[in-house]
């Protein structure tokens, strides 16, 4: 009797068990849900270096982790691949064909399977058309053909820009190409860059899912000094301020320092590129100075801003002087001392009777012709 009682105890609390605790080996997890995932790009052509998957989390105090599997082709069985306690999976190096996830409970029972995804290389946007640089100091303003957003608005994410070093000689760029930076908009201004410094240049888009477009033409561009409102007296009307000097390189180290740009001088010294001279007429004329620097008109309209100037003339030069006339551009070819030109550029914003007014801009890169923009 004894022993029957205490066989109905144990049955009783075992039911009780069951009832409070549940059966683990009946326990049926749910597929988890909203199962995605998100490429790293590389920028360098090659696959992405890694994938992030992510899903719904959940409220059942029944999963305890997660377990991912994946299998490289539509061929091959699912293996697994990791396990994790947060609603996320990172995988490393080159993702797989296809990826899905259960859920497990504390004993490692797994529940039922999430839907696929498959890493569809198709979905990339295409890449930017086009790409077009400005040239600042100290930086380069970048501009590029929209078209992966216009294209597909719903999976556009957002641009990634690209910069290397450029040999101009060689007219190629290095292969240290880095992440200058990454934007939703088709522009970016890439700056804290040593002017007189050659750089390449490249844009891609990338998708929501992270997959990277082929890269944008490449474009290379240099930074150079500029100053806006410069006054330059006739030198009939004072001496003094009357002549300007590019680039005076003072301590003879090839770089271009800010107190060595951009010098006002006297209109009657001979370091002067070039002075401002007045005529009988009243005219105001740039009158090239210095030996070796030559003046070209430049184009044969006037100029909207100093960025319309674009590359120096091939030819057209000579130590003629110009009419300073407002609206309209100048290139400067000057002696670098070193065998190679520089050019300078300005534009006339405004002539009175005894100075004038005049934004300027000059490539300190032995040979540049570069000056402002490039289209």
């Amino acid at each position: 009797m004894r022993a029957a009682a205490s066989l109905i105890a144990l049955m009783l609390v075992s039911a009780c068990a069951d009832q409070f605790y549940g059966d683990p080996s009946s326990t049926i997890l749910p597929a988890p849900t909203g199962l995605t995932y998100e490429l790293e790009p590389v920028g360098t052509g090659t696959a992405p270096s890694g994938l992030l998957l992510r899903w719904d989390n959940t409220s059942d105090p029944d999963v305890s982790s997660w377990h991912v599997y994946s299998r490289a082709s539509g061929s091959a069985s699912f293996q697994f691949r990791g396990s994790t306690t947060s609603p996320s999976y990172h995988d490393a190096g080159a993702p797989f064909l296809d990826y899905y996830v259960v859920a497990a409970d504390f004993s490692g029972v797994e529940g039922d399977a999430s839907d696929v995804v498959t890493i569809d290389e198709r979905l990339a946007l295409a890449r930017p058309a086009s790409l077009t640089s400005t040239t600042l100091d100290r930086a380069v303003a970048l501009a590029w053909s929209d078209n992966a957003y216009l294209g597909a608005p719903a999976a556009f994410s957002h641009y990634r820009i690209y910069g290397a070093h450029y040999d101009l000689d060689a007219g190629l760029c290095q292969s240290d190409w880095a992440l200058e930076g990454t934007t939703v908009a088709p522009e970016f201004l890439v700056g804290a860059l040593p002017n007189g410094v050659p750089r390449c240049f490249a844009v891609t888009a990338v998708s929501v899912e992270g997959y990277e477009s082929l890269w944008s033409p490449i474009r290379d561009d240099t930074p150079r000094p500029d100053a806006r409102n410069v006054v330059v007296y006739a030198r009939q009307a004072q001496d003094a301020g009357s002549g300007f000097r590019f680039w005076q390189d003072l301590d003879l180290d090839g770089r271009a320092d800010d107190n060595e740009l951009g010098l006002a001088k006297n209109g009657s010294s001979v370091s002067a590129d070039f002075s401002v001279e007045r005529t009988a007429d009243g005219a105001l004329w740039l009158t090239p100075r210095r030996t070796g620097t030559t003046l070209a008109v430049y184009g044969a309209l006037p100029v909207a801003d100093l960025t319309g100037i674009d590359w120096a003339p091939l030819n057209g030069y000579s130590i003629a002087a110009a009419e300073a006339v407002p609206g309209w551009g100048y290139v400067f070819s000057t002696d670098g001392g070193d065998g190679y030109p520089r050019f300078g550029a300005v534009r006339v914003t405004h002539v009175g009777v005894d100075y004038l007014i005049l934004d300027w801009a000059f490539q300190t890169d032995p040979g540049n012709p570069e000056l402002v923009a490039r289209q």
